[in-house]
């Protein structure tokens, strides 16, 4: 298949007069090889309805083309969007009419045309957790995934409750789906080169933790819990229970122990503390 390479990737951004921003996390990928191991390890089927977020020039969107029935890639930069579908036809004509563009900032996205079965991209560093996030909960037919973060990043989606890395991100990933790191990415294979090594981060959809509270509930005792990791939950979630006293009484309920951090807790126990709360009014 036709890929990009250092040379096209180079003579696109020249023809664009593209200057990549680290304000919009401009990374793009001028690795062949890279292109293939991510598409390979998204473990796609070639009944796929693919959505990208954040194409740029096309290095990924050309590898998923090949691989799925349909790509729905979302740009925010007007010239990147609107150069995408021709550099499709130019490299990869026999699958260039199952690329979809939309160009918006993924995060004001709401409805996602054609039940996108997968999430593939490599994703801004700025804005890569809100972006997954948001993009579940749109999406629900999203099923599975495989996205390149900043490794640091990585580790944080896929930390298990009790690690140093477990956090807002962890939790709230783990109400949607199962996640691991199946991969590193040296800062080589970008232009420009940034500072960090990247992550790949395979997920799959699971149905979230059994709870008549709402998701919206459950992911505001997680934020008050994680806002001071250092302070007990009966005082971190005082806030949002109206007092110690009260957040007390709610996690016992939910069969917490109410001097712990939040930092041990898994999703499931976050939402019966959620659903504790919410019974209490």
């Amino acid at each position: 298949m036709s890929l990009l390479d250092p040379t096209r990737v180079r003579a696109l951004a020249e023809e664009l007069d593209l200057r990549p921003t680290k304000q919009r996390g401009q990374n793009f990928v001028i690795d062949a090889n890279t292109v293939r191991r991510i598409v390979q390890l998204a473990e796609l089927d070639p009944t796929d309805r693919v959505v990208e977020v954040g194409p740029g020039l096309g290095s990924l969107t050309l590898g998923l083309l090949e691989q799925a029935a349909h790509v729905l890639a979302i740009e925010i930069e007007t010239s990147l969007a609107q150069r995408l579908p021709r550099t499709a036809e130019e490299l990869m004509p026999e699958h260039a009419a199952n690329l979809e563009v939309i160009e918006s900032d993924a995060l004001a996205v709401t409805d996602l045309p054609g039940e996108p079965t997968a999430l593939v991209a490599n994703l801004p560093y700025n804005v890569s957790v809100p972006v997954i996030l948001h993009l579940l909960a749109r999406a629900p037919s999203i099923r599975r995934g495989l996205v390149m973060v900043q490794l640091e990043v990585a580790d944080r989606l896929v930390a298990e409750p009790g690690s140093r890395t477990y956090g807002v991100p962890s939790a709230k990933l783990a109400w949607y789906a199962e996640a691991s790191r199946v991969g590193t990415v040296p800062p080589k294979v970008f232009w420009p080169v940034p500072n960090v090594d990247s992550g790949l981060v395979r997920f799959t959809r699971r149905e979230p933790p059994s709870t008549s509270a709402s998701r919206e509930d459950v992911f505001r005792v997680v934020d008050a819990a994680f806002a001071q990791r250092r302070k007990m939950l009966r005082s971190a979630l005082s806030s949002i229970a109206g007092s110690s006293a009260a957040a007390a009484e709610a996690i016992e309920a939910a069969g917490v122990d109410p001097q712990a951090r939040g930092e041990r807790l898994t999703i499931t126990q976050f939402a019966a503390i959620a659903e504790q709360l919410a019974l209490r009014g």
